[in-house]
């Protein structure tokens, strides 16, 4: 059995490695906000619009934690191809397969856009048609990361929603596999202006969830990747027999459903499952960061912060752009359905 690291030898490695990254990276803040955006968006147009989500959510979770998963990876996969606009939710037109039918996204859980459009349906009948999908989203990606047990934080609202959805290829070129090494992570992310703290950071949203096999299988067939441990290597094999196995297992194998810091402890004992994961801690660039994170629970969570907030805001639609969706998965049938009452009510908040 290979040898592990516990949580007391990280301890001691990390007072030789974090240094000075470590005192630098507490003195970061909250990231700038897009002009359109607004911590008190919805104030008066829908002042009861969080406490409605997270309380559905409280009642969710409490039969399916996993899809807290399912709805942070949602919010993930929306903003980082065309910029979080709600483009994911759409479902496929006459003229073709819509973003969600492109491979990265073919393993998106049903059920989270389900909830989505139940807690559209649910604000809209509080507040009337004034709150955005995409802005749905975001709130929800919060919430699961805070009652999965990960930190409660604002985050600023007034996105609309797109009237399209991406192409298949442009899925491809803004969604890294799991099979991207840290070079790849830290170029794709780059060009969006993440840096490496905010890409180890944002990574660490697998500490909860589940991967299918096929997403990590290249890295025990038909040779064993020789920077995953052995033990954790044969456990995987039991659960994934064949390269093709349809079957699935936790991201984070110290605690699945519990949004912490343990992902990082992972990666130092070699048991991150993709290569996109175990290389941020074979690579010297992210090395320290990932130890860092391991041995501050407190630090992962201000920096998994202030990179959520920063990406929440990736190409937004604000002020008369877009639509508000009456149903998260179709454009509006007539664009121009708010009333004028609704259009001075947008036009006064953005210029909070």
């Amino acid at each position: 059995m290979a040898s592990s690291i516990t949580f007391t030898n990280v301890l001691v490695i990390s007072s030789l490695l974090v240094g000075s990254w470590f005192c630098a990276a507490m003195a970061q803040s909250t990231p700038p906000i897009v002009n359109g955006l607004s911590w008190t968006f919805y104030q008066s147009l829908c002042p009861n619009l969080e406490s409605i989500i997270r309380n559905q959510l409280r009642i969710e979770f409490q039969n399916d934690i996993g899809q807290a998963a399912g709805l942070l990876r949602l919010h993930f996969h929306d903003c980082f191809v065309q910029g979080c606009d709600g483009s994911v939710l759409l479902d496929g037109s006459a003229s073709g397969p819509g973003e969600q039918q492109a491979p990265p996204n073919l393993s998106l859980r049903a059920r989270a856009f389900q909830i989505i459009n139940d807690l559209r349906r649910r604000v809209h009948n509080a507040c009337g048609r004034v709150v955005s999908c995409s802005d749905i989203v975001a709130i929800a990606a919060r919430d699961s990361v805070f009652l999965s047990g990960g930190p409660d934080y604002d985050i600023p609202l007034g996105r609309r929603d797109g009237l399209s959805f991406a192409t298949r290829n442009a899925t491809l070129a803004n969604l890294p596999p799991p099979t991207a090494n840290t070079t790849r992570l830290l170029t794709d992310l780059g060009r969006k202006n993440f840096d490496a703290t905010d890409v180890v950071a944002l990574s660490g949203g697998h500490t909860i969830g589940i991967s299918h096999c096929t997403s990590f299988t290249g890295r025990l067939y038909p040779t064993q990747d020789p920077t995953m441990d052995k033990t954790f290597a044969n456990n995987l094999k039991g659960t994934c027999p064949t390269a093709n196995s349809t079957n699935t297992t936790v991201l984070d194998i110290r605690s699945p459903n519990v949004f912490d810091n343990k992902y990082y402890v992972d990666l130092m004992n070699r048991q991150g499952l993709f290569t996109s994961d175990q290389d941020l801690y074979t690579d010297r660039r992210t090395r320290d960061i990932v130890t860092g994170f391991a041995v501050n629970q407190s630090l992962f969570f201000e920096k998994f912060v202030f990179a959520m907030i920063k990406m929440s805001q990736l190409s937004v639609l604000t002020g008369t752009q877009g639509e508000i969706r009456a149903n998260c998965s179709a454009r509006n049938t007539n664009n121009n359905y708010l009333g004028s009452v609704v259009d001075e009510g947008f036009e006064a908040v953005s210029q909070l």
